[in-house]
């Protein structure tokens, strides 16, 4: 082996640890240590059938984490998007009460999704009010209007096609119409945010609004346009939901909007802005779902799936900073020698 061959082999061998030391990594190490657990708790974990069912449980949840990565990465939050889910169901309730058919349900609920978003993306950006107030507001208006009309009411007339939505397969396969759905959207929001200028000035504005302003980037147009597809993806959430439960009630999606924040802090985007992928996230969403599913098979009360939960999100905060700083303290000792 000459100089040159030890060399590289050396800069292989020391490029590892910084690879393990990344955040995605570990967190699909915890998601490998999480199917080995629970396959060995119970023997129905790995029953193809019941993986593929249980992802019913938490994609409308992971379609709506794709457009809030691009939310938090610009420094924002939304705290609306469980009401515009039930503010949507409404609307398709009361249509589908009327005899609209299954593509005007579809059209109802991705507008009035849209126009949730732009509105929370209109007052942000046009008053200058933090979207932390703005979609804690919203959200109570929404669900409001959800409470004033239905009470303890529901609407439970659907058509028999919309139910495909929420609950069918892909031809006569055992494979999740809602699971292709959302990786298909993975892959779209995947490549906006990591391989197109639109990405790069959603990093832009998280790391510094002031200077991407100065810049020349339109900060607050793109804040509009994300709050916007977030309503959006609120509102085909909204679709897969009322279709898989086949009931629309102003309590649906209740407390959602703490699950997604929670899923998308966990796959590495930082809370403060500017920082965060996509494919941390999307190990995120199957960890947590099928965290809970093991823990489901073995009857583990709902308070104590919060309490795991509650757990990976303080990990999720305070372990990135800790490997972000060890790696740093480990550059630092390499350069001093």
């Amino acid at each position: 082996m000459d100089k040159d061959e030890a060399l590289t082999k050396k800069n292989r061998l020391m490029r590892l640890p910084n690879i393990l030391m990344k955040w995605e990594v570990i967190l699909f190490l915890i998601f490998l240590i999480v199917i080995i657990v629970n396959s060995y708790i119970s023997p129905y974990f790995l029953d193809y059938i019941n993986i593929m069912n249980t992802t019913f449980n938490f994609m409308e949840k992971a379609i709506v984490a794709l457009p809030m990565i691009f939310v938090i990465i610009c420094g924002d939050i939304d705290i609306s998007v469980a009401g515009i889910i039930a503010l949507c169901s409404l609307f398709m309730g009361m249509a589908s009460a009327s005899g609209v058919d299954t593509l005007g349900l579809i059209a109802i609920g991705l507008g009035t999704g849209l126009a949730a978003g732009f509105l929370n993306g209109f007052i942000i950006t046009k008053f200058g009010i933090p979207a932390i107030a703005v979609t804690i507001g919203s959200m109570s208006l929404f669900r409001g209007i959800s409470y004033a009309f239905l009470g303890d009411k529901a609407f439970t007339k659907y058509p028999e096609s919309f139910a495909f939505f929420g609950q069918g397969y892909i031809g006569y396969t055992m494979i999740p119409f809602e699971l292709v759905l959302f990786l298909v959207l993975a892959v779209i929001f995947g490549l906006i945010l990591h391989r197109t200028t639109f990405g790069r000035k959603v990093f832009a504005i998280g790391n510094n609004p002031t200077a991407a302003n100065f810049s020349g980037i339109l900060v607050n147009r793109i804040r509009h346009i994300i709050f916007a597809v977030t309503g959006l993806m609120s509102g085909l959430a909204s679709i897969l939901l009322t279709s898989r439960i086949g009931s629309t009630r102003p309590n649906i999606a209740n407390g959602w909007e703490l699950e997604i924040i929670t899923t998308v802090l966990l796959g590495g985007v930082a809370i403060t802005g500017g920082k965060g992928n996509i494919f941390g996230v999307i190990i995120g969403i199957f960890l947590i779902g099928f965290l809970k599913f093991g823990m489901g098979l073995i009857n583990v009360p709902g308070k104590v799936m919060n309490i795991a939960i509650g757990f990976l999100l303080i990990v999720a905060i305070m372990l990135p900073e800790y490997i972000n700083k060890l790696r740093s303290e480990v550059l630092l000792a390499k350069q001093k020698k």
